[in-house]
């Protein structure tokens, strides 16, 4: 037992003072004798010894009472088991990612988990409460209150290990106590064991009970008719049992379409053809699951032809004029000699054709190009020099020629994941017509390839810039030493090359990915464009380039949906924003990833078991009882006892 106030103690000295008065009422008998009293001596021995009893009866009262007060009066407690962490300071992580959408046993996961601290937290608690993008530091519940009952979802996945970054660089003298309250879904063992702090989290983790969702996934122009586009829309179900799955096409919020599709697979696509005009809509569904994942925002730009060069031998490029149609390019070829530089800048595409020198007047005009947002496709002439094909290539990455090789080699490897062939195959093709060269360059890139050899070495590859894109051959690809021409990979790969950048077809960002977006317009030094969406507006990163604006929009904007760009309140282009689906699957989360860590039920239960470990046993006031039971045993004594 500890006291409080000990110094209190010395006042037990006082214990003496009853006693001194008790021994001073202490009084001797006088012996009379009367002859007639005599039978009253055994009667008055009686009363003698009962009344000694009674004032040793007081005493004690009194002395335990006066004992009882003084030991109240130092607060006398018992430690609790784990005192030394009393003073710690609680942060509270909450996840609002988009997967805590889901139904629990009492709500939606957020909601409820919002709720639980607006009711379970003491108003005198001090705390701190992270969020993907907020933090609320030394706070208390009375304070954030507001801003709890209006926090939204984050349109990013929940990051642990970036909050717990943010929290470790909170510099404190105290200990932390780390409450984590997520659902789990996207936290993977390589996140948890970053968590490498000295103060070991405690994760409460609400259940879903609805693991059933079903989301949209992507929206892409399957094919390309004369007055028509035939959209496709790719769902994902993930669970099993689902009901049919209403579907909705809406342009600028007027419904133009609907359809109702059984999820008798994983993955469903599903068509609609809309007239070959600009749109600015979306695409919905209704399912029980998440909510953020059935609305697919997305935008198709009116067409404007795409302008591309080939210089080259005129017999060389004459399968680049069946590519380039004039329904869709302005395609023009030119000899090196017949060239005029200045065209350049106009274009959107430059195809160097197996030219067997590349002057250093065209290599600094193409340099420049590039950065401007052009996208470059360089097919090596057999005849070149790997010096100058290498002073070149330097000028835009890490590509490098080595050795001409003699040998012939097929083409036997397609990168189904790069940009060039995203959407361009229904399923990833493993049989088909090989093409082949008979010569090819050694080449090397720390880029990945796009279409390799049977040896794994390179054929295509393309630079990562943020700007243009340059796109290599390894090998001259004319009839005299390639039948990819032949090739059905010939089409889309030129196609896609040197349509990057351009937004001729469905134009649906992610929000948060970063991807750079290009605007055909002409700007002013000092100008700027804005964006603006029905519920906000605001500024995006932008370079300003000859004849196009790159916008960079990082974490903007906060919601999904249909936007437009302006130049002084004037409209420029549609565009569209959408959350990425990296949360849409419910069943991704593994309890057994906490199976290392401390784990509650609820906010209530972690409160009650820090009320109970860290609050003393104050115990004083079983004495205060104590002393009011002996006084009233005291007054007892002195009125029933005789």
């Amino acid at each position: 037992m500890h006291f409080k106030h000990p110094e209190i103690l010395y006042f037990l000295f006082a214990l003496i003072i009853p006693i001194v008065v008790h021994l001073f009422q202490l009084r001797r008998f006088k012996k009379e004798y009367f002859t007639n009293v005599r039978f009253l001596k055994a009667l008055s021995i009686e009363t003698r010894k009962s009344s000694k009893i009674k004032k040793w009866l007081v005493l004690a009262c009194r002395l335990l009472l006066l004992f009882c007060l003084i030991i109240a009066f130092t607060q006398p407690f018992f430690e609790s088991k784990d005192n030394k962490n009393a003073n710690n300071e609680l942060y509270i992580i909450l996840d609002n990612s988009f997967s805590m959408q889901a139904k629990g046993k009492k709500g939606e996961l957020l909601k409820r988990a919002v709720q639980d601290l607006l009711e379970e937290t003491p108003e005198n608690k001090n705390f701190s409460l992270l969020t993907y993008a907020e933090n609320y530091w030394n706070t208390d519940i009375k304070s954030i209150r507001t801003t709890l009952q209006n926090l939204k979802h984050s349109a990013f996945p929940f990051q642990l290990d970036n909050i717990l970054a943010q929290l470790k660089a909170h510099k404190s003298s105290y200990k932390k106590d780390i409450i984590i309250i997520t659902d789990g879904i996207g936290l993977d063992q390589k996140q948890l064991k970053n968590v490498a702090l000295k103060d070991v989290p405690i994760f409460i983790i609400p259940k879903a009970e609805q693991k059933n969702n079903v989301s949209i996934d992507s929206v892409f122009i399957d094919k390309t008719l004369d007055d028509f586009y035939e959209i496709s829309i790719q769902l994902s179900g993930y669970g099993g049992d689902f009901d049919p799955i209403p579907v909705s096409l809406y342009n600028n919020n007027t419904l133009i379409a609907k359809t109702t599709v059984p999820l008798d697979t994983s993955k469903k696509r599903i068509n609609f053809t809309i007239p070959k005009q600009a749109f600015h809509g979306y695409v919905s569904i209704i399912d029980n699951g998440l909510i953020y994942d059935n609305t697919y925002y997305f935008s198709i730009s009116k067409i404007k032809k795409t302008n591309v060069i080939s210089i080259g031998e005129p017999a060389k490029n004459n399968f680049l004029s069946r590519i380039y149609t004039a329904e869709e390019f302005n395609f023009d070829t030119y000899t090196l000699s017949s060239l005029d530089y200045n065209k350049l800048e106009d274009q959107d595409a430059v195809v160097l054709n197996e030219l067997d020198e590349i002057p250093q007047a065209l290599t600094t005009t193409l340099k420049s190009f590039v950065q401007k947002g052009g996208n470059l496709i360089l097919i090596p002439s057999a005849e070149g020099s790997i010096t100058n094909l290498n002073s070149f290539a330097s000028n835009f990455g890490s590509l490098k020629f080595n050795t001409l090789e003699n040998n012939e080699k097929q083409i036997t490897k397609i990168n189904f994941n790069h940009p060039i062939y995203n959407s361009v195959f229904e399923k990833k093709v493993i049989n088909f017509q090989y093409p082949k060269t008979k010569k090819s360059f050694s080449l090397t890139s720390s880029n990945p390839a796009i279409l390799s050899y049977e040896d794994q070495s390179i054929f295509l590859t393309s630079t990562n810039n943020s700007s243009g894109k340059v796109a290599v051959f390894a090998a001259p690809i004319s009839l005299e030493n390639s039948n990819f021409q032949q090739s059905p990979l010939i089409v889309p790969t030129f196609y896609k090359m040197a349509t990057n950048n351009q937004n001729n077809g469905i134009d649906a960002l992610i929000i948060g990915n970063n991807t750079p977006h290009w605007t055909e317009v002409s700007l002013d030094k000092d100008a700027i464009l804005t964006v603006q969406g029905s519920d906000e507006e605001f500024i995006p990163l932008q370079q300003i380039l000859t004849n196009k604006v790159k916008m960079t929009f990082n974490d903007f904007p906060k919601q999904a949906g249909n936007f437009i760009i302006l130049r002084k309140k004037q409209w420029i282009e549609n565009i569209s924003f959408n959350y990425g689906r990296t949360e849409s699957d419910l069943a991704s989360a593994n309890q057994s990833n906490f199976s290392d860590f401390k784990t509650t039920e609820s906010i209530q239960s972690f409160f009650d078991t820090l009320q109970s470990d860290r609050t003393d046993n104050q115990i004083w006031k079983w004495f205060v009882i104590f002393a009011l039971l002996f006084l009233i045993a005291e007054m007892a004594i002195i009125r029933f006892v005789k």
